[in-house]
């Protein structure tokens, strides 16, 4: 199902610009070549037109927001534009505090993104202008659910025309939206919560795959999605193996995502078309 994504990421290592979160950079990078992309790590706004005019994707993630970085990231973003390279944008923390739901719709009104990635308080956040969050966590009152996965999907597609971007609200439940289409992915551990930077990760990882998969963004990005729950998965089944923790999960979950292929994603995914 995935095997020409995959392989057009394995195939032409897409260099990836991330403006992201200090707490858990190093792990995106990790993620990124994990996938067999390239990572660079650039937020100084002397260097950041250069930095993407040579990289194929962006991905902004507001995890450790400064009003320096916040210039650096619409003066990256808008060169992207320039340039035609996919940008995403991953609003961590959004609703939290009013530097971050404000500098989310700055970033809104000066750049064009292809993919918008968060959970769903932060997703909310975005479609409503307000929001609530438990610091970089999804409020227990947002939570997706069989109950409410249908207005759910309702407001992602919305969302995804009034913003022109794919929407990929992640959690228990992953919904994956566009204006027409939307997809709904099972699978994923509880325990990748206790680790942070796994949505950072997979924000980075839609970098890597969105930039060489333009013709398909809406299977791709549903793609780079079940790879980081699936990979989730195997992590967790290696933990419980050997009796670990944590620390083994974060591990895993690279060695995971590492070691992927189409078939065995293929194998694993628990996907349904809505």
């Amino acid at each position: 199902m995935f095997e020409k994504i995959m392989n057009n990421v394995k195939i032409q290592k897409p260099l990836v610009h991330c403006i992201t979160n200090s707490v858990t950079m190093n792990d995106c990078a990790n993620a990124i070549l994990a996938v067999h992309g390239s990572p660079i790590m650039a937020d100084e706004i002397k260097e950041v037109e250069d930095i993407t005019s040579i990289c194929q994707a962006l991905v902004i993630n507001i995890g450790t927001l400064n009003e320096r970085t916040v210039e650096a990231m619409i003066k990256a973003g808008q060169k992207a534009n320039a340039l035609n390279h996919p940008v995403i944008l991953d609003p961590v923390g959004a609703g939290a505090s009013s530097f971050r739901s404000e500098t989310t719709f700055r970033l809104l009104n000066k750049i064009q993104f292809s993919v918008i990635r968060g959970n769903i308080s932060e997703i909310k956040t975005v479609y409503q202008g307000i929001g609530t969050t438990k610091g970089v966590d999804a409020d227990i009152n947002d939570i997706v659910n069989e109950e409410n996965l249908d207005e759910t999907i309702d407001f992602a597609r919305e969302l995804s025309q009034r913003t022109g971007a794919i929407i990929a609200i992640t959690g228990a439940i992953d919904i994956i939206a566009d204006a027409n289409h939307a997809t709904i992915i099972r699978n994923g551990c509880p325990n990748m919560s206790r680790i942070t930077g796994t949505g950072c990760m997979l924000s980075a990882i839609l970098g890597a795959y969105v930039a060489v998969n333009q013709d398909s963004m809406f299977d791709t990005v549903s793609c780079a999605v079940a790879l980081m729950g699936y990979s989730g998965e195997l992590a967790q089944q290696k933990v419980q193996q050997q009796d670990a923790g944590t620390g083994s999960l974060r591990v895993y979950l690279i060695d995971a995502l590492s070691t992927m292929t189409a078939e065995k994603l293929n194998g694993g995914i628990k996907i349904e078309e809505r």
